[in-house]
């Protein structure tokens, strides 16, 4: 199939009539063109427009207090809307913050080009590893933290088990599997 062009593999027993069945690639390729280009025209810039989660995620099961995502490969974020959860593999550690910023829990956002995350509302800024960049917004502290645990391939989430960098210091330090 072409670039550009819709042209179906479609068969004639579907029922669709001739309708055009747009490739999964090409439409995911495609919309977030398009979901970029309406942000440009809207007045933000293109980094910012850029600036979407790098994938977007679901648990493979489980229950609220064991809730297993598959470790990534490779240092990067993964977000998963559902559960307000983020896994970050950074430097040989995973982490699984909390999609709110700590400051008035707005969601975050990760900025490739900075290699930060970043809150859109106050424009609070936090290092892969969930520390807060002194003197940037309105937050005070760090990305709060989940409880983690490794399980094979897995990451193990609790996400009844919130850890707040000044209230639970010692369990936010913890709250890290080494890859």
């Amino acid at each position: 199939m072409s670039r550009g062009t819709y042209a179906a593999n479609v068969n004639e027993n579907d029922g669709c009539d001739g309708c055009a069945l747009v490739p999964r690639r090409e439409f995911l390729r495609d919309a977030g063109a398009i979901a970029v280009g309406i942000l440009v025209a809207l007045g933000a810039s293109p980094a910012r427009a850029a600036a979407a989660p790098l994938e977007a995620i679901t648990s493979i099961g489980g229950s609220r207090d064991d809730k297993p995502y598959p470790i990534p490969a490779k240092d990067g974020s993964q977000i998963d809307k559902e559960n307000g959860v983020i896994v970050t593999r950074w430097q040989g550690m995973v982490y699984a913050f909390s999609l709110a910023c700590p400051h008035q829990n707005t969601a975050i956002k990760w900025f490739d080009k900075d290699g930060q995350f970043e809150c859109p509302k106050h424009h609070s800024r936090f290092q892969p590893d969930g520390l807060y960049v002194k003197d940037s917004g309105r937050a005070t502290r760090g990305l709060d933290r989940f409880a983690v645990r490794k399980d094979g391939n897995n990451l193990m989430v609790n996400l009844d088990k919130l850890y707040q960098e000044d209230d639970d210091e010692t369990e936010w330090k913890a709250a890290v599997v080494t890859v």
